[in-house]
């Protein structure tokens, strides 16, 4: 009697993967490190260990060693951090700004160690690439916020004045002083918090500016017709206006009729 049992399946093919693969693989093994750890103190061992590859494997993608190597995560994470930084132009520019820093704050949050490391240089692999690296993140991340300020370089745009685009990239360094200020104490407050305070200091920034700034003034001005009584700005001017209220007394007018 012929048997009817069917017959095992044929071991499964083994797939060598691309040059472009396995670069991917070793930078993503890599970045799982250095997200929670100093660069310093990530060996090639590990990162190999990691990626389920020998040591000389690593060697060949990455001939120059744990240098080369932490330039080459260093970049793919900052292409991943400027993406936080693209938002559509839709809806009222403070929300957009608060998608935004949902998105920053959670790749601090998930990448700890190594953003705290990378930001504060403490790293013996800093050099003058990985510092070009992460300047470039920090003036993308200028021009994606002054493009949601309707000021937008390029040919036919309305670029920024230095006031306004000194004003932003305050910002910005602000923003990185309190995400590493965040991990020290703990990710307190609440990242949802940290992200209401900090668009609150845009817009304080933004008024301060304005009122010595003829540009920002028209920015500021722009911004509010697009804005909403229950969005970040109607918000805090309802918060600010009774304390600027109390302020009065310092008004010229006032003065001279006392």
């Amino acid at each position: 009697m012929t048997s009817t049992a069917a017959a095992p399946p044929p071991p499964r093919a083994y797939r060598r993967l691309s040059v472009e693969e396995r670069r991917a693989q070793l930078l993503v093994a890599a970045l799982g490190l250095f997200a929670h750890r100093a660069p310093d103190e990530v060996s090639l061992d590990e990162v190999a260990v990691a990626a389920g590859v020998s040591r000389p494997l690593v060697y060949r993608y990455f001939p120059g060693g744990r240098q080369q190597l932490y330039e080459a995560a260093l970049g793919s994470a900052a292409d991943e951090l400027k993406l936080c930084f693209t938002e559509p132009p839709v809806g009222p520019p403070t929300e957009r700004v608060g998608r935004v820093l949902d998105r920053y704050l959670r790749f601090v949050d998930e990448h700890d160690t190594g953003f705290s490391a990378l930001l504060r240089g403490g790293s013996v692999v800093e050099t003058s690439r990985t510092t070009t690296i992460v300047d470039g993140v920090r003036r993308a991340a200028a021009e994606e916020i002054l493009s949601h300020l309707g000021r937008i370089g390029g040919a036919g745009g309305r670029g920024a004045g230095p006031r306004l685009r000194m004003m932003v990239r305050s910002w910005i360094a602000a923003v990185e002083a309190a995400s590493l200020i965040w991990l020290d104490e703990g990710k307190q407050p609440p990242a949802a918090e940290l992200r209401g305070w900090l668009v609150d200091h845009l817009i304080a920034l933004l008024a301060a500016t304005a009122a010595t700034d003829e540009e920002t003034a028209a920015v500021v001005r722009d911004l509010l017709a697009l804005e909403t009584p229950g969005g970040p700005a109607g918000r805090l001017a309802e918060l600010v206006i009774p304390v600027v209220a109390e302020a009065a007394h310092l008004l010229p007018q006032a003065t001279a009729a006392d």
